[in-house]
């Protein structure tokens, strides 16, 4: 049967339909040239406008950056100064159109277009790193029975690594780890494997910070910074009862102290140690191995004790590391043999007991405490298992047993007790000295199973075999553990020592007096306590 032909009216709509559809899609392609290129003369003609309100908008966040940024005691000294420079713009001629001309340019620099950065996983070397770090990581965050694991050998790595920075060798700076929720993230042990194992694939030789977010499964490991170790000893802005003992990173501490350093100025974030009557850790601990700046650090603490107290000194190594603040005002005594530190230590005993009578006599008549009182008292100990061995080889008393006095009241009396002693003679300190002395600083190197003895709880930051003198770990009581750097306070008699760490020291030392050798100190006599007034109750007379 044949086909019949469609009629004409069919054919005819037909084509007509589809010339004014072709008609249609031509007029919206040049509607749509014509509306690109209104907009890119749009963008043209306003792109300086574009560009400004991109700027200011920058300028803008860095500002409440900054507020948020800058601690609240320095808060209100900034307002002053903005408000004084807004001020003195006003007043001056041209002032305010100046500054508007300046905010604009500042604002077109800001503002101006930036190419974008090249992404870094487009190198190959740093791709092959990355699938590296997956693939050693897979035995430790996979498990047989998971349906859907994230780690798997030749898996997507970019789903476990979906954040990552690398510097100009090819090292990696920061990286974030997603890891499963069955990983045991709240133990010890599994914490350790898994951050020995990223020191030893990101790069040895560098200390990482590890930051584990338990709640989002998310581990953050970023490369540290070495701190400051330029940075000489000098008068720290700080109050009666603070000791600076090093500097620190900006992540923990909020809190910085304008530092001088040579011609220019400049903020470092400081570990600061309280003392008093309402410290928590009225006594400190450092221990370090030989030439890791555990002298030093007993130097640094001398030089601001004596701006408000007065210090004695016990030294058990015998090399003369404190001959240069003997005969200094405020400082009581420098012994470096047993018997002088058994005196020393002695009257130390004796005033803290005389501090605590006074003070008690005080408070009970409702009086405030004497002024003898009030002055704080150091006692610094480098090395005192040497008298121990020496007083047990002689047949005389144990310096370490007349700290438990100083030790258990000292907070009471405004005494305060620092010791400093080597790895090989912790062992033979005395209980007094490890259950009282809670701030603990550890100098040098150290592993980390030695870390978490004195200090109590591991680093978060991995400890490097090389480490500078005075480059350690502190911790003040149960607060977090802080990397530190103690402040270059060497021996100024020393020859090694460079000319402007000596002058620093030297600018610091207070003025010599008579030597105590000549004319001994009142302050150094043994007082006896006086005896506790006796009450007496009034006897009246019978008459007959």
């Amino acid at each position: 049967m044949a086909r019949r032909p469609l009629p004409r009216i069919l054919s005819t709509g037909s084509a007509q339909f589809t010339r004014s559809r072709e008609l249609a899609r031509t007029q919206f392609a040049r509607s749509r040239e014509l509306a690109r290129t209104a907009g890119d003369s749009a963008s043209d003609v306003l792109h300086p406008l574009i560009t400004v309100t991109r700027g200011l908008r920058r300028l803008a966040a860095a500002g409440r950056r900054r507020w948020a940024e800058t601690p609240k005691d320095r808060r209100g000294p900034l307002l002053f100064l903005v408000a004084s420079v807004i001020l003195v713009v006003a007043l001056v001629p041209y002032g305010p159109l100046l500054a508007v001309i300046t905010v604009m340019a500042a604002a077109a620099w800001q503002g101006r277009d930036r190419g974008p950065a090249a992404p870094e996983g487009s190198d190959p070397s740093r791709t092959e790193r990355l699938k590296a770090l997956y693939e050693a990581l897979v035995p430790y965050f996979s498990a047989p029975e998971d349906p859907e694991p994230l780690y798997s050998h030749g898996g997507d790595w970019e789903k476990a690594l979906p954040e990552y920075e690398f510097d100009g060798t090819g090292r990696v700076v920061r990286l974030l780890i997603r890891y499963p929720a069955y990983f045991t993230d709240g133990e010890a042990q599994a914490r350790i494997r898994i951050e020995h194992l990223l020191t030893s694939k990101a790069g040895r030789g560098r200390e990482y910070h590890f930051d584990w977010d338990e709640e989002g499964n998310e581990l953050t490991v970023s490369a540290l910074a070495p701190l400051p170790t330029d940075i000489a000893a000098q008068r720290f802005v700080t109050a009666p009862g603070e000791t600076v003992l090093g500097f620190t990173d900006a992540t923990l501490v909020r809190r910085t102290l304008p530092l001088t350093h040579g011609a220019r100025q400049r903020d470092v974030p400081p570990v600061v140690w309280r003392t008093g009557l309402r410290s928590t850790e009225p006594h400190l601990l450092a221990v370090g191995q030989p030439g890791s700046g555990t002298s030093t650090l007993l130097r640094s603490i001398a030089l601001q004790a004596l701006q408000h107290g007065d210090v004695v000194i016990v030294e058990g190594g015998g090399t003369g590391e404190y001959a240069c603040l003997t005969g200094r005002d405020g400082v009581l005594a420098v012994e470096c043999g047993l018997a002088g530190a058994v005196a020393s230590i002695e009257w130390v005993a004796t005033e803290t007991e005389r501090r605590l009578i006074a003070v008690n006599r005080a408070r009970q008549a409702g009086k405030p405490p004497p002024e003898d009182t009030k002055r704080p008292l150091w006692v610094l100990l480098d090395r005192p298992t040497v008298f121990t061995h020496l007083a047990a080889a002689d047949g005389r008393k144990d310096p370490q047993s007349l700290l438990q006095v100083p030790l258990r009241h000292g907070r009471a009396a405004g005494v305060t007790v620092v010791v400093a002693e080597q790895w090989d003679a912790l062992d033979a300190l005395g209980d007094a000295v490890r259950q009282h002395t809670r701030a603990r600083v550890v100098l040098g190197p150290a592993t980390a199973e030695q870390l978490e003895s004195v200090l109590g709880a591991p680093p978060h930051t991995t400890p490097v075999a090389d480490t500078p003198p005075g480059r350690g770990y502190a911790r003040l009581g149960t607060g977090l553990v802080h990397r530190l750097q103690v402040p270059a306070t060497p021996d100024p008699y020393d020859d090694a020592t460079s000319e402007a760490h000596r002058q620093a020291v030297l600018d610091l030392l207070p003025e010599r007096t008579t030597p105590m050798e000549a004319e001994p100190s009142p302050r150094l006599t043994k007082t006896e306590p006086e005896p506790e007034p006796v009450p007496v109750e009034a006897v009246v007379a019978e008459t007959s």
